[in-house]
């Protein structure tokens, strides 16, 4: 089992069952207890869970509020936000992913004639009021602290959409161009829009590079523009552009 996938488990776990000891989660994942540990210390450092004596307990600090995450990086992600309108014809339909940029850019978006699909609720607020703006509001399990909509019925209704265009928020871009997350149940959303969208913008602001997480969402293949505000001289750029990305600077 590749160390992706048993960090994925070991999260899940440890937020469905609470502390785990190593021994457990080695027979679950079927490998050894060092494999398990080493697993427990990677993630550790990541700041995703906490050692407890003889196994491991998600960290309480795991996932912050939407407010607090939208303070962060606050000039860099409007001004990403503000290029990203810019990528927006009259006439769009377009899938709005969860997260803070991906709220500013809403705002930027009011007035516009256009079709936008979400399962972001703060885009859904911001929106609503508007009634250039067709609003389509996609079912699922409501996450409070981040103000978004998760689980089969948002990914089922994902797969009877089509969008021209994706916009998509991020917790970490890779030196290799790979786009991970810090929250594994977003990431079946994430792949349900990429998959139903013809154009796949992502917008990541310089802290993102390499930003945190250890959920794969795609690789530099599924993405078609990239808009951020990173040093030119970043690696990853480099590797977006070898793969046919088109990055985008503010």
């Amino acid at each position: 089992m590749l160390a992706q996938r048993r960090y994925e488990l070991i999260m899940q776990t440890l937020r469905a069952e609470g502390p785990v000891s190593v021994t457990v989660l080695g027979t679950r994942l079927g490998v050894s207890q060092a494999t398990v540990r080493r697993d427990l210390a990677w993630l550790e450092e990541q700041g995703l869970l906490t050692r407890v004596r003889g196994g491991a307990a998600a960290s309480p600090s795991l996932e912050p509020s939407f407010a607090a995450v939208a303070t962060e990086a606050h000039r860099a992600k409007d001004a990403i936000a503000r290029r990203a309108a810019g990528m927006v014809e009259d006439g769009d339909v377009l899938l709005l992913d969860i997260g803070t940029t991906v709220h500013r850019l809403a705002v930027h978006l009011r007035g516009r004639k256009i079709t936008v699909m979400t399962a972001n609720m703060a885009v859904y607020e911001e929106l609503l009021p508007d009634p250039d703006i067709e609003l389509i509001l996609l079912g699922g399990v409501v996450r409070r602290n981040y103000k978004s909509l998760v689980g089969f019925l948002t990914e089922d209704a994902v797969r009877q959409l089509r969008a021209g265009k994706l916009f998509m928020g991020t917790s970490g871009v890779r030196a290799d161009g790979a786009v991970v997350d810090t929250t594994v149940v977003e990431v079946p959303v994430r792949r349900a829009m990429i998959a139903a969208a013809d154009q796949v913008i992502l917008l990541a602001d310089a802290e993102k590079f390499p930003g945190t997480g250890f959920a794969s969402v795609c690789g530099p293949d599924a993405l078609d523009v990239v808009v951020t505000d990173a040093d030119e001289g970043t690696e990853a750029l480099g590797a977006l552009r070898e793969n046919g990305v088109k990055v985008v600077l503010v």
